[in-house]
């Protein structure tokens, strides 16, 4: 998917599932990490196509960001007690963990990504990056994420004219 995909969908689904502002924009800094690691493809053919080889393998293998997750928590745990006021630090930490495993699981959807090892590849390719499917895709994961959110077409109304009207 594109970055702007990634950020989109991930930050609907968190903003479904939390209806917090932190968490979501922790979520969407995340979204873009598991490909930001891997720099900029370059630009010339031969060196794209061996860059391209390497894209989707370490930077997209899940337990990475699952291990890192687990000891985040694990560690929120033992230093809360002492401390309660950083624990939004580990909650930003959190979901941007979440939005980097979010976006291994929105390329599994349009490519092939590791699952046992960094170097095995699964997945399913129900659009290509980039293509008219890809954002049809993306709306309907937002229209989804609202629904699921607000539970009928009238409150979500009722959310975006007062948000709009904050705005204005």
């Amino acid at each position: 998917m594109k970055w702007i995909n990634h950020q989109i969908v991930t930050g609907f689904i968190v903003f479904a599932a939390t209806d917090n502002a932190l968490s979501v924009a922790s979520s969407i800094v995340g979204a873009v990490i598991p490909d930001r690691v891997e720099g900029d493809p370059p630009k010339e053919s031969k060196a794209y196509w061996e860059w391209r080889k390497h894209h989707r393998t370490w930077s997209h293998y899940p337990v990475i960001y699952f291990a890192l997750l687990a000891a985040l928590l694990f560690a929120k745990d033992l230093i809360i007690i002492q401390n309660p006021m950083i624990e939004p630090l580990f909650d930003v930490g959190m979901y941007v963990l979440i939005g980097a495993l979010l976006h291994i699981a929105e390329d599994a959807i349009c490519g092939k990504v590791p699952l046992f090892t960094p170097t095995t590849k699964y997945g399913i390719k129900l659009f290509t990056v980039g293509s008219f499917k890809e954002y049809l895709f993306s709306i309907i994961i937002i229209a989804i994420c609202l629904f699921s959110r607000f539970g009928d077409f009238d409150q979500l109304k009722n959310f975006i004219m007062t948000s709009i009207q904050k705005f204005i």
